[in-house]
């Protein structure tokens, strides 16, 4: 079982103070809504899953409906909920995590505070079976992905749509320093990386060790991603076909927080506070390959074996809020985003 006290959850976005980090139970005010809600709208990035047993559970417990709206991933998610905010497409919000986090406080769009649901490590996985067939060693840094031999064999998500974007972007300003993020990123262009609009796009369609088999044997995702990619035959039968690059890892932190001008704020903070119990717990790891916050909850078996949390983490003292402008102009003007 892991224990999350042996990991403290990254600091990067502990500069503002209107977060708090609660793992228990939210303890922000919300205005008075619908004495009777029968119903509960929660805006999510792409990737997160409410179960057919947690939608039940919830509804048997408070007689709410879970009603989800996936709304892109996280930057995307956020933007939109700026957009809205004085008419908010839904009650909650789950996936706002500690790259975006200064986006929601900075905005308003939260009312009381942020609850940390879960947590994982960003960094690089590869296609263990590609690397052998082409009897090339494997990349053991970030470092190594801008040099030859690893040209054109990158895909990672845009930072300014995508959470695990920003947070290797973040990597970079730590391990290379402001004078030389900018240097290692044009390397990477330079070396053919291919730069997918989010998380999923690049692990499900582009990366070749997933169900996408696309053409990149190297892909930006997290550390728990090899326990999904255990084979029931062939050479890796029993075994994880792909492994993780435990060098510059970012500890990422997802929140759940009820929307200022939610139509249900009452409905939204018991979802919350729902979704921070073993019944919405004990999904997670399953469901969207990260650890739970609450420590009591049993991992499944195969994580012990192919996903190890990093025990050392880059990022924790940058002050994200401040300097993500910043850094994603810069960034967008070597990749030429406008």
């Amino acid at each position: 079982m892991f224990n999350f006290n042996k990991f403290t959850p990254m600091r990067a976005a502990a500069t503002l103070a209107a977060i708090t980090l609660a793992t228990f139970s939210l303890t922000g005010c919300a205005p008075a809504g619908d004495a009777t809600p029968t119903e509960v709208t929660i805006a999510t990035h792409d990737s997160a899953v409410f179960t057919k047993e947690v939608i039940a559970e919830f509804k048997a417990q408070t007689g709410i409906t879970i009603k989800q709206i996936k709304a892109g991933d996280t930057g995307a998610m956020t933007n939109k909920l700026v957009l809205t905010k004085d008419s908010p497409i839904a009650d909650a919000v789950y996936g706002i995590d500690n790259t975006f986090s200064g986006v929601a406080i900075e905005n308003g769009i939260i009312d009381g505070e942020l609850a940390a649901v879960n947590f994982g490590d960003v960094c690089f996985n590869y296609d263990k079976a590609w690397f052998a067939n082409n009897e090339q060693p494997a990349p053991t840094s970030i470092k190594d992905l801008t040099k030859p031999a690893f040209k054109g064999l990158t895909v990672l998500s845009n930072p300014t749509t995508s959470s695990p974007g920003l947070a290797f972007l973040a990597t970079t300003v730590e391990v290379f320093g402001e004078s030389g993020w900018e240097q290692y990123w044009t390397a990477l262009k330079a070396n053919d990386v291919k730069i997918a609009a989010g998380w999923e796009d690049a692990y499900f369609t582009e990366f070749s060790g997933s169900s996408g088999k696309g053409d990149y044997p190297i892909v930006l995702s997290y550390s728990s991603s090899p326990a999904f990619e255990v084979r029931d035959s062939g050479e890796y039968a029993g075994e994880s076909q792909t492994a993780s690059i435990l060098d510059g890892c970012f500890r990422q932190t997802e929140y759940v927080g009820v929307l200022k001008n939610a139509k249900n704020p009452a409905a939204a903070k018991k979802l919350a506070d729902f979704m921070l119990t073993e019944a919405f717990q004990k999904t997670l790891a399953d469901n969207m390959y990260v650890y739970p916050i609450l420590a009591t909850v049993e991992l499944p078996k195969a994580w012990a074996d192919f996903a190890p949390a990093a025990t050392k983490h880059v990022g924790a003292t940058l002050d994200i809020a401040k300097n993500r402008k910043t850094w994603l102009d810069k960034w967008s003007e070597i990749f030429a985003v406008n």
